[in-house]
């Protein structure tokens, strides 16, 4: 019989399929680290982190023994998309804000296309419009406030944020533009404009 250390994670989650409790726990060990670190990056809240990824690891549990999980050859993938779709569960649940500060430079960048490099010459926005900023992104539909945090705050292409919320790439971009277009909205409503815009 082969090493469990040697296994695939396919093989893993299917072993503890089967039965073999040991299979998990080497799973467990192989990403554990990298699963916490992305939890902890998108909530910026150890306890919060650590409950997160106790539920997310609670699913992959019920998830592997219930015979749910297809082997496709990408389990991290399938790993923290269940991580993502945890925490965006509790986020709806408790209607909680993402409490990410929107720096100067994100600020800004959301105004801005992706190839424009001039955002990066712009370290004159205020507290304040970054303030007001963040609300505007608070307020924006579910969907499109995620694209924009995935993109913005935690700078994944399109393509993995396409993969994480079960959409296609077309989909994502279009939550994206029109979290863009509903800003520039309410900036223009309030009478705020950026030179940049």
């Amino acid at each position: 019989m082969k090493n469990l250390n040697d296994m695939s994670d396919e093989e893993l989650a299917l072993s503890y399929s089967d039965g073999n409790n040991r299979a998990f726990d080497v799973l467990l060990e192989r990403h554990q680290s990298k699963l916490f670190t992305y939890i902890m990056f998108v909530v910026k809240d150890d306890d919060l982190a650590n409950e997160l990824f106790q539920e997310t690891f609670v699913k992959v549990i019920t998830k592997l023994q219930h015979k749910t999980y297809a082997s496709t050859g990408k389990f991290e993938s399938w790993l923290i998309r269940l991580a993502h779709n945890t925490i965006m569960d509790w986020y709806r649940h408790r209607r909680v804000v993402n409490k990410t500060e929107v720096s100067n430079e994100t600020a800004l960048a959301l105004y801005l296309d992706e190839d424009s490099s001039n955002f990066r010459n712009f370290d004159f926005v205020n507290a304040q419009i970054s303030s007001e900023l963040e609300r505007m992104i608070d307020s924006l539909p579910d969907n499109q406030r995620e694209v924009l945090r995935m993109h913005y705050y935690q700078l994944m292409p399109f393509k993995e944020i396409a993969e994480l919320t079960n959409v296609s790439i077309n989909t994502a971009l279009g939550r994206m533009r029109y979290a863009i277009i509903n800003l520039r909205r309410m900036l223009y409503s309030k009478g705020m404009t950026l030179d940049v815009l």
